[in-house]
C-alpha cells in the first residue's frame, strides 16, 4: 500500500525533542522524507540517525533559531541550495515564558513572539505558494487548549500567540483548501514533553490530575490524522474537548474565575 509520504517532503520546527519530535516520528512512518529545524544540532542529529534507521527515510537537520529575524529567509534558501519542495509543514516550535509580564525584559518576550507568531506566519508565507501550485500541500500549527480559554495570570502572551494560531489556520484553510492546501490548528492540552522544565512549571504541573495528560506520539497522531481529514481545528482529548466546550457555553465571568483559580497551581506569577 502506498504511504501518505511517498515522494514528498515534510519539515518539522521544533523537531528536536516533544511534540515536534513525536510530528517527526509519525511522518517518518508515513514515507516522508524529512526535513528537521531546531536550534540544538546535536539533538537534531540524534534524531535523524534514529529516524533513518528506524523507518528507513532521507533526514535532512538544518539547524537555525527561529526567534532571529532573518531565519524564515534563512531557512527558505537552505532549503533551496539543497533542492528541497516542502508539501507538509509542521510549525511547532515554541515556548512560554512565566512570570509577570512587566517584569521579563522584552528582549524575551519579542523572542517568543517570533518564535511563535513571525516565525509560524513567514514561513508559512514562503513555502505556500509551491504546495498551490502542486495542488497538495498539508500545514500543521501547533496551538493550544489555552487558545480556547480566557488567559489566566502568569504566560501572558502564550495563550495570546496560540488563540491568534487558532484564528490564523483556520482562516488560512478557509483560501485554500479548494487549492488541495489543508491548515489545520492541533490544540493538546498538558503533554508529557520538556516544556515545563523549559519554563520552571514542572512541579507544579505535575499535580495536575493525570486525566488531563496526554503523550506527545498520541497529540502527534491524532494531528496528523485531522490535517489530512481537512479539519480546520482540532482539540485533542475527549476532556481537553469538554473544556474547551464549557468555556464557550458558561458564562464567562464563571469561567474565567475557574480558569484563574486553576492557574494558581501551575503559573508563576511571582
Amino acid at each position: 500500500m502506498r504511504k501518505d509520504g511517498a515522494g514528498r517532503t515534510a519539515l518539522v520546527t521544533g523537531a528536536s525533542a516533544g511534540i515536534g519530535r513525536a510530528f517527526a516520528d509519525v511522518l517518518a512512518a508515513q514515507g516522508y522524507h524529512l526535513v528537521l529545524v531546531a536550534r540544538r544540532r546535536d539533538r537534531l542529529e540524534a534524531a535523524a540517525t534514529q529516524l533513518r534507521d528506524t523507518h528507513g527515510v532521507e533526514v535532512d537537520t538544518i539547524t537555525v533559531d527561529l526567534a532571529a529575524p532573518s531565519a524564515a529567509a534563512a531557512l527558505e534558501v537552505e532549503l533551496g541550495r539543497r533542492g528541497l519542495r516542502v508539501d507538509l509543514l509542521v510549525n511547532n516550535a515554541g515556548y512560554g515564558v512565566p512570570g509577570r509580564y512587566e517584569q521579563t525584559p522584552w528582549p524575551r518576550h519579542e523572542a517568543s513572539l517570533r518564535v511563535m507568531v513571525v516565525a509560524v506566519c513567514e514561513l508559512t508565507h514562503r513555502l505556500l505558494p509551491s504546495m498551490i501550485d502542486r495542488r497538495w500541500g498539508r500545514i500543521i500549527n501547533i496551538a493550544s487548549l489555552a487558545g480556547h480559554l480566557p488567559a489566566p495570570a502568569g504566560h501572558t502572551l502564550y495563550a495570546a500567540t496560540k488563540a491568534f494560531l487558532i484564528r490564523f489556520s483556520e482562516s488560512l484553510h478557509a483560501e485554500h483548501v479548494a487549492d488541495g492546501v489543508h491548515t489545520c490548528a492541533v490544540c493538546p492540552g498538558f503533554t508529557y514533553s520538556e516544556f515545563h522544565d523549559l519554563t520552571g512549571t514542572r512541579d507544579k504541573v505535575s499535580q495536575m490530575p493525570k486525566a488531563l495528560w496526554m503523550d506527545a506520539e498520541l497529540v502527534a497522531e491524532q494531528g496528523y490524522a485531522a490535517v489530512m481529514a481537512a479539519r480546520p481545528v482540532f482539540i485533542n482529548g475527549r476532556v481537553n474537548r469538554t473544556i474547551a466546550w464549557l468555556a464557550r457555553v458558561m458564562p464567562q465571568g464563571v469561567v474565567r474565575r475557574v480558569v484563574a483559580g486553576s492557574g494558581k497551581r501551575f503559573r508563576t506569577t511571582d
